[in-house]
């Protein structure tokens, strides 16, 4: 059983940067395909980047420059480097690990980014 869990999320001014981290358990982390997704007050949840196990990525437009992302398969852990955030990046953020037709999410994480 796969068990994702978020952790860094906050509070940060306009501008500041957050490091998200995603631990995984199970064995198939360093095969799946890893994201992150986001949630805004009253908007559907959108992908903002994701990882392949070979280490390709793609980035939403909105974020492409700021965010990088990252994962590190020895210790079964992803991450998301957010700088020059704006307050339009405030949302819950969600880890996702997808390996074929099966698909797992965290619990989320609340960024906050105050102008």
């Amino acid at each position: 059983q796969v068990q994702l869990v978020e952790s860094g999320g906050g509070l940060v001014q306009a501008g500041g940067s957050l490091r998200l981290s995603c631990a995984a358990s199970g064995s198939i982390f360093s095969i799946a395909t890893m994201g992150w997704y986001r949630q805004g007050p009253g908007k559907q949840r959108e992908l903002v980047a994701a990882i392949t196990s070979g280490g390709s990525t793609n980035y939403a437009d909105s974020v492409k420059g700021r965010f990088t992302i990252s994962r590190d398969n020895a210790k079964n852990t992803m991450y998301l480097q957010m700088n020059s955030l704006k307050p339009e990046d405030t949302a819950v953020y969600y880890c996702n690990m997808l390996f074929g037709i099966l698909t797992y999410w965290g619990q989320g994480t609340q960024v906050t980014v105050s102008s």
